[in-house]
């Protein structure tokens, strides 16, 4: 063998690969192999998993806000002369609703009103926020007008009151029960105010996805709201939806500059931002988390690496009097590290893509097996663990794998290459 052999040569991958296979009986490291390759293969599983959770909870977290909720909330900021107090409460609404309608980028326009109110059945109480819509205005969002998993028609709501489903659960309702609000800030009389309890039939019971959204708000038709919560003639605001959630900034400006009164503008990035910046320094933590762990899986190569070298001494003396060199010596081992992280990758992508693929299946199992209660939604909120797998995602975790494998497989190789020929004759 020459000297001047091109970098990579067959005979490299060859000699690379009766080292890894080699038993412990002949001088190789079968055992700690597999132990590398199976670590680096559940590190890159686990790493593909979690992004693809992440992924998932994120994109499913601002659906639900997106799909249940304004996109932009419009509000009243002018002076009652009267009084001399700021009024919210939007009297021209339907007129400043339509010019909100022709701003470009805007889907959908509604007025709304807003209060807290105490439901109550036979079997519990619970508070709740009461939204006061319009039937058609309620039919345009989709997770709750436009909800799959609903019972009951929503074109009934000038008939009854619309609840989501885990308060249905909560307080034992379905449609055609009996549901009862209570409101603190009632009729005014000579005597105070008294509470305002009103019944109402339920007509729809809505699944928006998310269970607070679903425990906490009913729906009521935009008169009987007004009533109920004296703002006859007028609302609390008006709920805007657009076809670009992600750019709601320059809509906002937009709509500013349309509407003739004073008033100012809340996005749903106002919302949830607290939300959002805790995902997304979870999401970090955990992705550097679970690099550490593919480190220290990838750190086995090393080990294996080192004690191959030990017990090969006596071949490469032999290969580097054969005419090998020194490259060539590093080439080979560094082949027989790398080897073990690109295989270990292959198998952690198809475990880790296997399970994100399944996981719904897997996570019933567990449940079933566990006796119920793996995946509460009152604490999780959501009601069942998302998973969304992204190429990007997979690139990232292999990326890091390989990159990982490659680099510390280096040192040990370096080690080999410059071993000398005579010292590890010496003995034999």
């Amino acid at each position: 063998m020459s000297q001047s052999a091109p970098p990579f040569a067959p005979f490299e991958f060859q000699i690379a690969w009766r080292y890894l296979r080699a038993k412990r009986s002949e001088g190789g490291v079968s055992a700690m192999t597999w132990i590398s390759l199976i670590g680096i293969a559940l590190a890159v599983a686990a790493l593909i998993i979690v992004l693809a959770v992440r992924t998932g909870f994120r994109n499913d977290f601002v659906d639900t806000i997106l799909g249940s909720g304004a996109h932009i909330s419009v509000y009243n900021q002018s002076i009652n002369p009267e009084t001399g107090l700021i009024d919210r409460g939007i009297v021209d609404f339907d007129e400043q609703v339509a010019k909100i309608r022709q701003v470009p980028g805007v889907t959908h326009a509604a007025p709304i009103i807003k209060g807290q109110a105490l439901a109550n059945s036979q079997y519990g109480n619970s508070g709740v926020q009461v939204f006061g819509m319009r039937v058609e205005d309620l039919k345009a969002i989709p997770r709750i007008g436009g909800s799959n998993d609903a019972r009951g028609d929503v074109n009934d709501l000038d008939q009854g009151i619309a609840i989501g489903k885990a308060l249905s659960n909560q307080l034992g309702l379905g449609i055609g029960d009996r549901l009862k609000l209570i409101s603190p800030n009632g009729l005014k009389t000579a005597f105070g105010t008294s509470p305002r309890v009103v019944n109402y039939t339920v007509v729809y019971i809505y699944s928006a996805g998310r269970h607070d959204i679903d425990l906490t708000r009913v729906f009521l038709p935009l008169a009987e709201a007004q009533s109920y919560f004296n703002s006859e003639g007028k609302v609390d605001e008006i709920e805007v939806y657009t076809t670009d959630p992600e750019a709601v900034n320059e809509t906002t400006v937009d709509i500013l500059g349309v509407l003739d009164h004073a008033a100012y503008v809340n996005t749903w990035r106002d919302f949830a931002g607290g939300f959002l910046r805790a995902l997304q320094i979870e999401d970090n933590v955990m992705f550097v988390i679970m690099s550490v762990l593919v480190l220290l899986a990838t750190m086995n190569i090393v080990s294996g690496l080192i004690m191959l070298v030990k017990n090969k001494g006596r071949d490469i003396g032999i290969l580097r009097t054969m005419g090998l060199s020194e490259g060539s010596i590093l080439r080979v081992f560094f082949i027989s590290g790398a080897g073990i992280g690109v295989m270990g990758t292959i198998l952690g992508v198809i475990l880790g893509v296997l399970f994100v693929v399944n996981i719904d299946w897997i996570f019933s199992l567990v449940n079933r097996v566990s006796g119920g209660g793996v995946w509460d939604p009152s604490i999780r909120g959501l009601y069942e663990l998302p998973a969304e797998l992204r190429m990007a995602d997979v690139l990232k975790s292999v990326a890091l794998s390989l990159g990982l494998s490659f680099i510390i497989t280096i040192f040990p190789a370096r080690r080999a290459a410059r071993m000398n020929p005579v010292e590890a004759l010496r003995y034999e």
